[in-house]
């Protein structure tokens, strides 16, 4: 078999700056109160009038790491496309990626998982590399947040935390079984889908009723979080799915070079950081500046480390995400 390797990454940043005093203005918060619960300080959002959506900043986000893996678009074998946010309900955005850079008519994949979604979706990829089916895989997550929040004071403990964006990897097959993903490791607990939600529209409330009903009370359609549950197991999971990669691989908390968690909560990420005894040039944050962009933020912040020089060659890097389902699962890599 072969293993995959990271030949290319790219991200891309909406350019307008929400702050959090800017959300004071919109809502009862501040900026202490939102530092103190999240350490987010700032996020992108997609201005209004703007052309981006969530496949429009994929798509920007593979042209840049396409080129940086020295490939061509016609260098890609298949799509694998990450985000909870789909510019249509239907069809993914997968195909529109294929569209957008006018690809051969490869096959797309959209993986629907969430703050989990670009360690499911590095997965699956790596299995069709390994396999030998396809060479090149384009992965991206991708989301378009600030459209679907609630702003207002009902909603400001769920909207002050996310953030708009999107990055993308090229993984290439590698005939070295040393290097690259080394191992992939990934969980559900659908028990707790409801901790963590959307739940509309959905069969229990579909577009008909949505309509006849026309209630302006109606929350159903904007996130909901049980934020304390959802910290007290994301610190539990993160925690089991780094040391079930490490034990795989006969691997110790002191070789991780890098730790790319999920950017859910900086509070999170400083706990499991205290938790392995990893220093802070151990661990990249950056949901200070992005807040969370669920199914990006893991290729986002790997991206910014790998452009700041700090992955190099022989690093074994690890990849880690917990979000709603409940799911959960990790990667590790020998970059």
């Amino acid at each position: 078999m072969y293993n995959s390797r990271i030949t290319g990454l790219g991200k891309y940043l909406p350019d307008q700056v929400v702050t959090n005093d800017d959300l004071s203005t919109m809502m009862d918060t501040n900026d202490e109160w939102i530092q103190e619960r999240t350490g987010i300080k700032e996020r992108r959002w997609i201005k209004e009038g703007s052309e981006d959506t969530s496949a429009v900043m994929g798509a920007k986000a593979s042209r840049i790491a396409i080129e940086r893996a020295g490939l061509t678009k016609d260098d890609i074998d298949f799509i694998v496309f990450a985000t909870l946010s789909p510019d249509y309900y239907f069809p993914g955005c997968g195909v529109q990626i294929q569209d957008m850079l006018e690809m051969p008519t490869v096959g797309a994949l959209d993986i629907r998982n969430q703050c989990t979604g670009f360690v499911y979706a590095v997965a699956v990829a790596d299995q069709f590399i390994k396999t030998g089916m396809y060479k090149n895989v384009l992965v991206v997550g991708s989301e378009y947040h600030s459209g679907g929040l609630e702003k207002s004071d009902r909603g400001r403990n769920v909207t002050v935390i996310f953030g708009d964006g999107a990055g993308a990897a090229v993984l290439s097959r590698t005939e070295d079984n040393t290097k690259g993903v080394l191992s992939s490791h990934l969980h559900s607990e659908g028990k707790y889908a409801e901790e963590l939600t959307v739940l509309g529209p959905s069969i229990k409330h579909w577009v008909p009723e949505i309509l006849e009903a026309n209630d302006p009370d109606d929350t159903s359609y904007y996130p909901y979080m049980n934020g304390q549950f959802v910290f007290k197991h994301a610190v539990v999971r993160f925690s089991e799915a780094i040391i079930e990669g490490l034990q795989t691989n006969n691997l110790q908390k002191e070789d991780i070079d890098m730790l790319i968690p999920h950017q859910a909560n900086l509070r999170i990420s400083q706990f499991i950081q205290r938790k392995f005894g990893l220093r802070d040039d151990q661990v990249y944050n950056n949901i200070q500046k992005y807040g969370n962009t669920t199914a990006a933020s893991v290729v986002i912040a790997l991206t910014e480390a790998w452009e700041e020089g700090k992955i190099k060659e022989g690093d074994k890097v690890v990849l880690a995400a917990f979000g709603s389902g409940f799911t959960w699962g990790s990667v590790i890599i020998n970059w």
